[in-house]
């Protein structure tokens, strides 16, 4: 049975799913979802690819940083990192490879665990791990976006591999665009229906929950004609997503959260930006229909950083200021005139290959602005992490979920 078919089914058999509903078989189902099939999606040959597919730099600056946060919390005999949702493991390798290199006492108290859903990328981490892994340095294990049949997405699930008392370092890179969203309009919340041989779509009350979120972090849609579009204005809500980071902050007993993906603040979606960020992917071409290729597209929305940034604070934990992914490499390969990147370069042309390669990771017409970093950490001096070389630059103003409480008026 295809993907479509068994969304067809599903319809049939329980009346018009929610987005989030199709979203998430289309991305996780076990045996036909676009993360579950196969692990050829990423990089030049796949439809898109992340920062670890462009250099190794990215995960050799992120293991001198994850040093300094060791260090930062009094250098522990032992130190978690989780990484969620870790793709072909390559951001894990680059991590654990340097770390052994240059950071022998950091690497000596680590255990890096992988959490991944999709069989097929669970089996290319065994691949592209398999060094780490013999020598138990390196755990894998899955994930809890399983897709049982119902209207909702699977609940948020933490696995870790050290006792909850051992210091942890959560790193989520492109994790939260990915995951199932709601997707609310002046007309309701948007339902997947099957007629004359057809999924469509339709509009039927949102939940309380959904509509205090708007409330809370984000805008409520408004009527076209008010904004001048010429479609019904459709805001994302990733209840979802919420769920997974009161879950991550709650794993943080002593420790700190890195996510690193595109977003938005809730200041930027009262500017009028970022309305209707859902998108899909397919050979590196985007599109805004979801509905072309059921499971052979990616589809993600652009992550709320207001409303993780609550959550956290909610749950005790303390949030740095947001920075862009290129004040966060900066400011950790300024120190050393990012000698992490060209230390393999033989002769000038391999210099100047690398020095493109992570101009495309820093710069605003690469990915440099594109990308935002949201760090929250509990159990750890402030004036520590304040100096972590990641933090230190760019702009010295304090990110905080407080904009988060101004209630927005809604129909």
């Amino acid at each position: 049975m295809s993907l479509r078919e068994q969304i067809e089914r599903e319809i049939r058999q329980r009346g018009p799913i929610p987005f989030s509903r199709y979203m998430q078989i289309c991305l996780y189902d076990p045996s036909h979802g676009y993360y579950s099939a196969n692990a050829e999606q990423f990089g030049k040959a796949g439809d898109f690819y992340t920062s670890s597919d462009v250099h190794a730099v990215f995960g050799r600056l992120l293991a001198r940083q994850f040093d300094e946060i060791w260090q930062a919390l009094d250098r522990p005999a032992k130190i978690e990192i989780l990484e969620l949702g870790p793709g072909r493991g390559l951001f894990a390798r680059d991590v654990l490879d340097w770390s052994n290199k240059k950071f022998h006492d950091f690497f000596a108290a680590l255990t890096y665990t992988l959490q991944e859903t999709s069989p097929a990328l669970r089996a290319k981490l065994q691949e592209t791990l398999r060094e780490h892994l013999d020598a138990g340095r390196a755990h894998v294990g899955a994930g809890a976006l399983t897709c049982p049949a119902g209207r909702s997405p699977a609940a948020a699930d933490i696995h870790r591999s050290l006792p909850p008392d051992a210091p942890l370092i959560v790193f989520a890179n492109e994790f939260f665009d990915a995951l199932p969203v709601e997707i609310l309009s002046t007309n309701g919340k948007l339902h997947i229906a099957f007629e004359n041989n057809s999924l469509r779509e339709t509009w039927l009350p949102p939940l309380a929950e959904e509509l205090e979120f708007l409330d809370r972090y984000g805008v409520h849609p408004e009527p076209r004609e008010r904004i001048d579009v010429d479609d019904d204005d459709r805001i994302e809500v990733p209840i979802l997503a919420q769920d997974w980071i009161r879950q991550i902050a709650r794993s943080i007993e002593r420790g700190l959260l890195v996510i690193v993906d595109y977003g938005y603040t809730r200041h930027q979606q009262l500017a009028g930006r970022y309305r209707g960020t859902l998108m899909a992917y397919r050979r590196h071409y985007a599109s805004p229909d979801p509905y072309q290729a059921p499971g052979e597209q990616d589809l993600t929305a652009h992550v709320n950083f207001t409303a993780l940034a609550a959550v956290c604070e909610q749950a005790g934990m303390q949030c740095e200021k947001l920075l862009t992914q290129s004040q966060f490499l900066m400011g950790i390969g300024e120190t050393n005139q990012f000698a992490d990147a060209f230390e393999d370069c033989r002769i000038p042309q391999e210099r100047a290959k690398v020095a493109l390669q992570l101009k495309h990771l820093v710069t605003p017409i690469g990915m440099g602005e594109t990308f935002q970093v949201l760090t929250a950490s509990r159990g750890i001096d402030p004036a520590r992490i304040a100096a972590l070389s990641g933090l230190r630059f760019g702009s010295s103003s304090q990110f905080s979920a407080s904009d988060a409480k101004t209630p927005a008026t809604h129909n």
